[in-house]
């Protein structure tokens, strides 16, 4: 009996200072993305290992996070505007139509004519499809007018897009017509 009390205590103590050791290292980890100090070759090797964890807790605390990019301007800072028209997408696309690229020349041409302004690109999709696949396709649609205007000479600060998926719908009836007009990437602006 005596035998199993004393392999539990050893055990038990054993099972401790792995763990200690387990949380002394995780400290060290970090702490190596930063420039290592100087050793101290007068101290003993065992004297490290214990003083190690106090001087890496505030180490780990001292480093500041990169400053965050600008961020652009809220959506709902910006406004339709009559000369930025709206464009459509087929089915499950991101690929500008044939017919949407003289409305997006159009939409390049007063952005080029209006440098004052900002504009934000929303990506829409129909109802159908899961909401985390419509925000992508969505997404992937504002990208396609936001390259459009790029390549015809909008600085890419000058754009912003957004996706919805399906969230902002124009029509709400369930039938072709109406999904084909939720299918779109829309223009809004704003004055710098």
């Amino acid at each position: 009996m005596r035998t199993l009390l004393d392999r539990s205590v050893v055990a038990t103590v054993i099972v401790g200072l792995i763990l200690a050791a387990g949380c002394a290292k995780r400290p060290v980890a970090t702490v190596s993305s930063a420039p290592a100090p100087a050793p101290a070759p007068t101290a003993p090797p065992a004297a490290p290992a214990v003083a190690a964890p106090a001087p890496s807790a505030p180490a780990v605390a001292a480093p500041t996070p990169p400053a965050p990019a600008p961020r652009p301007s809220p959506p709902k800072d910006y406004r339709a505007h009559e000369a930025l028209t709206p464009i459509y997408f087929d089915f499950d696309k991101a690929t500008v139509r044939p017919g949407d690229v003289k409305i997006l020349d159009a939409n390049a041409a007063w952005l080029n004519a209006n440098p004052g302004y900002l504009v934000l690109i929303e990506g829409h999709c129909d109802e159908r499809g899961t909401s985390n696949y419509n925000l992508a396709l969505g997404d992937r649609r504002a990208k396609a007018a936001m390259n459009h205007l790029a390549a015809r000479g909008i600085k890419s600060d000058r754009i912003t897009i957004v996706s919805y998926g399906e969230e902002r719908p124009v029509c709400t009836e369930h039938n072709e017509t109406c999904w084909s007009k939720n299918r779109r990437a829309q223009f809004l602006i704003k004055e710098r």
